[in-house]
């Protein structure tokens, strides 16, 4: 008898899961849309990686991003621009989507560490955007070379990197304080 309870009991906290994980995943989708209009425009994205993965912890944050990532894959329109199709991730910013699965990774590891700590959750996002940065501008350098030609390292660095640097740790700081006041109603 207890044997069926414990069944339930598991069975109804991996569909929580994947609730988690879908809503995570749609929330992504949205804010990739959200684009805002300034020298440089950039999207909403990289905030609801960092909420998702503040929110929903590192193991099911970073499965929501992996969800939105393979959706965008088969051609879903959830990237910027309502862009979608291997082809974007194949493209020349490709590496940046996909390096927000190593800002999971590294959530993940920090996570181990001190799972309530915020400023070790912070230094989890801030070393995972770092990461993300690194493999996007190597993923853009090498595309770029390969269909245009040679491009240096700055001369990248200031068209991917640099102009996003303040507005992706206001966002992070954003979504650190939007965690704290929803993370009470999250079912952990």
């Amino acid at each position: 008898m207890s044997h069926e309870v414990t069944d339930k009991s598991n069975s109804r906290f991996k569909t929580l899961d994947l609730v988690y994980c879908s809503i995570g995943a749609a929330l992504i989708a949205i804010c990739s849309w959200i684009s805002i209009p300034t020298a440089v425009p950039f999207t909403l994205q990289t905030f609801a990686v960092f909420l998702v993965l503040l929110l929903l912890g590192g193991k099911r944050g970073t499965i929501a991003t992996l969800i939105y990532v393979l959706l965008g894959a088969v051609g879903a329109p959830v990237f910027a621009g309502f862009g979608g199709g291997f082809g974007v991730l194949l493209g020349s910013t490709g590496g940046y989507i996909m390096g927000f699965l190593f800002i999971g990774l590294i959530y993940i590891l920090f996570e181990r560490v001190s799972k309530n700590n915020i400023a070790v959750k912070m230094a989890a996002l801030v070393l995972g955007l770092i990461v993300c940065y690194a493999f996007g501008t190597a993923w853009f350098m090498h595309v770029y070379t390969t269909n245009t030609g040679e491009v240096g390292l700055l001369t990248v660095l200031g068209w991917c990197v640099f102009p996003f640097i303040v507005p992706d740790l206001v966002k992070m700081a954003l979504a650190a304080v939007i965690a704290k006041r929803i993370e009470p109603v999250i079912k952990k």
